[in-house]
């Protein structure tokens, strides 16, 4: 299916790159471009650690496809998860460019750009039979499994060779959804030549393989029985196979099931809407309705399972959850594992649902058999490899040292090291039909998403979120006569996040002083300026309360003329 090479063709190299997603986990943005044709697989997000004060989301900087906006043929997606979807509203707000994605994928998304109040996008659906011709670019599918239906790898057919992107997945031959994955075809893609491969890295430190995600419905099943009380259940909104799981256990222990946190009712309805999730008529019941019924015929399943405070799980444990309470005996299912980064988030609410006498059941393998990963470990990464044999591999989705292992199991498969290429965002691998280097970059960053805004907080204002953060603020008002230009009273000092008012009357008294003689003295002079004056006000402060304290607050003059 390559396309012929024309003699300009072959002049012409393949550029190869991410702007999100690698020497990390999230926001997954990989690109492919050909001459005056561009590319772009998944746009998704992340959240941001504790550093980034006040900020919702953070998705890929876009700046480059911006610059190269007539370029970009289509935004591609693999499959419906937040760190490859997440970011498709703001991308889409700035560049408005066709969308591929399955048919569950594109309910989700469309979930997004409603909420976000985007119309006139262009959606397609696309199945891994479908082809599409963007310029150039000639991409193919192959269907692969993952913890969410509807996965895709991407092949895409360039006059200089063939590029596939394997998406996220993992080798489950008994998946509880039925979605096979599809190995013939992709022996046989990679027996007409790869070029390049992408292929993610999530799991490249875990050896053998990852477990069928069936053996997890036997563990919920065999907790629901034994369950006395209610059974709380939290997992990941997006892993519908494990919500049908959930359903079959409450079905066969004659429990009514209910829904808490926005995320879960969101892909619990698509998924009835699709076909995706089945479940008896009356079966779904309101959480207020569920908290009036005994408790050994309900069970809920619930967001939290990383320990995000405003989650519905986190509300049950600190007691805080309006419509439903948690009590004793009652049994709680962590059905996930904690995304790297978020282990002390939830080890903070399973302390939490411990105080509460809850019967706690979490951790993955064999401990539990609650969770099982949706990527492949070495053993499956080491196949795809084989399968697609490729001439040059790019590890992706993974931090630092998951990519390098990646790197090392190429290696244990027969792969030259030196056509295997760690890249981290915005390097670019060009590509041709005599070789490939790394050698130049792109734009390539973090764009912070705070409330409506999307990259208007940058790190000055995150600088000044910090300083406030940690030592407070000292507003410092002053009042002058606009006729004779003195003071008309003394200044007023307000104070939050620095010291207890009450308990710090002589500091602030002090500082009063001295503000009232330091301002006098100035404004006795000729130098009557704001920018002086305030200058004055700040140096006053922080040195008196450097010496007094040891702390640095903001300090704020405001000047005013009457």
């Amino acid at each position: 299916m390559e396309a012929n090479p024309t003699d300009n063709d072959t002049k012409i190299g393949l550029s190869i790159f991410a702007l999100g997603g690698v020497f990390e986990i999230g926001k997954n943005m990989y690109v492919v471009e050909y001459g005056d044709d561009l590319v772009v697989i998944d746009c998704g997000s992340k959240f941001p650690d504790e550093s980034l004060l006040g900020i919702d989301l953070i998705t890929p900087d876009i700046g480059y496809l911006l610059q190269n906006k007539d370029k970009v043929r289509a935004l591609v997606i693999t499959h419906g998860h937040e760190d490859h979807i997440g970011g498709v509203p703001y991308f889409l707000k700035q560049l408005r460019v066709p969308v591929y994605a399955t048919r569950l994928t594109l309910g989700l998304i469309e979930l997004k750009l409603k909420e976000h109040r985007l119309k006139k996008t262009e959606l397609h659906e696309i199945t891994a039979a479908s082809e599409l011709a963007l310029g150039k670019l000639t991409l193919s599918f192959f269907r692969t499994n993952h913890s969410i239906p509807d996965c895709l790898g991407i092949v895409l057919d360039t006059p200089v060779g063939r590029v596939v992107h394997t998406g996220d997945f993992k080798f489950d031959l008994s998946p509880a959804n039925g979605q096979y994955p599809e190995i013939h075809k992709m022996a046989r893609i990679g027996e007409e030549g790869v070029l390049v491969l992408l292929s993610e890295s999530t799991n490249a430190e875990r050896p053998g393989f990852t477990p069928s995600e069936s053996l997890v419905g036997d563990k919920i099943m065999e907790a629901f029985q034994k369950a006395r009380h209610r059974v709380f259940l939290s997992t990941f909104a997006s892993n519908v196979s494990r919500l049908q799981q959930v359903v079959d256990a409450a079905i066969r222990t004659e429990r009514k099931l209910a829904l808490m946190g926005r995320s879960m009712v969101n892909v619990v309805n698509v998924a009835l809407d699709y076909g995706y999730l089945t479940m008896p008529e009356g079966m779904l019941i309101d959480v207020k309705v569920a908290s009036e019924l005994p408790r050994d015929k309900v069970a809920i399943l619930c967001t939290g399972s990383q320990g995000e405070p405003m989650a519905a799980l986190s509300r049950l444990a600190n007691g805080n959850y309006a419509q439903m309470d948690l009590l004793p005996e009652d049994t709680v299912i962590f059905a996930s594992s904690p995304i790297p980064g978020n282990e002390r988030s939830v080890a903070a609410v399973l302390d939490q649902l411990y105080l509460r006498g809850a019967y706690v059941i979490h951790g993955s393998g064999s401990s539990t058999g609650m969770h099982v990963s949706g990527h492949g470990s070495q053993e499956e990464l080491k196949l795809m490899l084989t399968l697609m044999k490729p001439a040059y591999f790019v590890p992706i989705h993974g931090e630092y040292r998951m990519l390098s292992r990646h790197k090392e199991l190429a290696q244990s498969v027969g792969m030259d090291g030196n056509d295997v290429f760690l890249m981290r965002n915005g390097d670019v691998l060009d590509v041709t039909r005599h070789g490939a280097e790394q050698n130049r970059k792109v734009t390539a960053g973090n764009t912070l998403i705070d409330g409506l805004g999307i990259g208007d907080v940058g790190n000055v204002v995150l600088r000044d979120r910090k300083h406030l953060a940690e030592d407070g603020i000292l507003i410092v008002v002053v009042t002058l006569s606009s006729d004779e230009g003195t003071l008309l009273s003394r200044p007023e000092i307000i104070t939050r996040g620095f010291v207890h008012v009450k308990e710090s009357e002589a500091l602030l008294a002090e500082l009063n002083q001295r503000v009232t003689a330091d301002v006098s003295e100035l404004l006795a002079g000729e130098n009557r300026k704001w920018s002086v004056l305030k200058h004055v006000i700040r140096k006053s402060c922080g040195s008196l309360i450097l010496e007094r304290t040891r702390r640095r607050p903001m300090i704020l003059p405001v000047i005013i003329e009457v």
